[in-house]
């Protein structure tokens, strides 16, 4: 019987966790891989297709080429050519004949409105890290902290109750002590229970991320919906009719009054428009999944914790609306999980749990822990 005593005090003693690193807090993940993802994708694709279309203009040159008259000597051609990029502005005819000028000045400033684009991307980003993240930072450590501390609580309790049980001298006794000690809850580590209900009446953080999935949406659907606007307007039209008369030009004989003229790098500015759009338009479904996953509890997280003494915000139906500060905390710590190192020894005692045919038996990590320690062969059957 002592052997079996002694194994069970090194089994409990192996049961507890180390204590916590420093570098936790560094290691903590304050953004949801879907978020970082996006925050990558919306911001990082602008950037680079903006780069490569500078890179293509300065090693190219000119973005347009004026077919100037025969007339014209070369530095007479390369002043058609800046001029008419400068302008940008197309004349023509309607079908009544009157003339017409349409300006396509939005094609010069395309490469610089995805720039813009780009720093609106990064808007919703720096909205969470400075309004939220500090918040949301030191509750992730204190939720983890006082969960591992939890699960420590429990074995240091379950190793107290196997010594007072081998020193008791009537087993039917400590078994009664037991039972009104669970139902009197003196098992009941309040502090994190109570903490976890107070977030339930915060809505700071679901408010942030909310207005943070808001924010990307509405600049999604308003990149989508210039970009359209260019296609319809403007980059249907590579070829336009440019005039050069003005200033002091425009007395001169030998001028003809319009000039044809090609945008050169008008492909690639098409390429990068329908790459961009194509791409925000597939990720308009993901901001919307983000926005929705707060509608619905990850109890999986909580229901494992149930385990431990008087931990029981599922089973008294605490958890209502899911709309807001914990649901968000729940997620994060799903994201954290491999900093919350009790979770993985807590969820493989629940599998075990699962598979004991007698389940009435074994209610918390307490009942559980005391089975192991062979107190089995006292406890009254129910």
């Amino acid at each position: 019987m002592s052997l079996s005593h002694t194994a069970a005090e090194y089994m409990l003693s192996d049961a507890l966790l180390p204590d916590p690193s420093s570098s936790r807090a560094k290691g903590l993940r304050l953004e949801l891989p879907s978020d970082r993802l996006l925050k990558f994708v919306t911001v990082g694709l602008p950037l680079c297709l903006v780069s490569l279309a500078f890179a293509r203009e300065f090693s190219a040159g000119s973005q347009i080429s004026c077919f100037s008259p025969t007339n014209f000597t070369g530095k007479q051609s390369a002043y058609t050519d800046t001029a008419c990029w400068d302008s940008l502005i197309h004349h023509g005819f309607d079908a009544e004949g009157h003339a017409i000028t349409k300006s396509l000045w939005a094609l010069k400033v395309f490469p610089y409105s995805l720039l813009v684009v780009a720093v609106l991307m990064y808007l919703p980003y720096l909205l969470w890290r400075y309004a939220a993240v500090p918040a949301l930072h030191s509750d992730l450590l204190f939720i983890i902290d006082e969960l591992d501390k939890s699960y420590n609580r429990s074995v240091r309790l379950v190793q107290h109750m196997k010594k007072v049980q081998q020193a008791s001298a009537e087993p039917e006794r400590f078994w009664e002590e037991y039972e009104r000690a669970r139902r009197e809850r003196y098992f009941e580590f309040p502090l994190l229970e109570r903490y976890l209900t107070c977030k339930q009446h915060a809505h700071a953080l679901v408010f942030i991320y909310i207005l943070r999935n808001l924010l990307l949406l509405l600049f999604l659907a308003a990149t989508c919906l210039y970009l359209v606007f260019l296609h319809l307007n403007i980059f249907f039209q590579d070829e336009f009719s440019c005039s050069i008369k003005t200033g002091l030009l425009q007395a001169e004989p030998h001028i003809p009054p319009l000039i044809p003229c090609k945008l050169v790098f008008f492909s690639v500015f098409q390429l990068i428009s329908l790459s961009v759009g194509s791409v925000y338009v597939l990720l308009i479904p993901v901001v919307i999944y983000n926005a929705l996953q707060l509608c619905q509890w990850d109890k999986g997280l909580l229901s494992v914790y149930e385990m431990l003494p008087a931990f029981d915000l599922l089973s008294r139906r605490m958890l209502t609306c899911p709309l807001n500060d914990l649901n968000v905390i729940l997620l994060f710590l799903r994201a954290n999980i491999s900093e919350l190192t009790s979770f993985s020894r807590l969820n493989a005692v629940s599998a075990l749990r699962e598979a004991t045919a007698n389940k009435e038996d074994i209610d918390t990590v307490i009942d559980f822990m005391t089975l192991l320690a062979g107190l089995e062969t006292t406890k009254p059957k129910h």
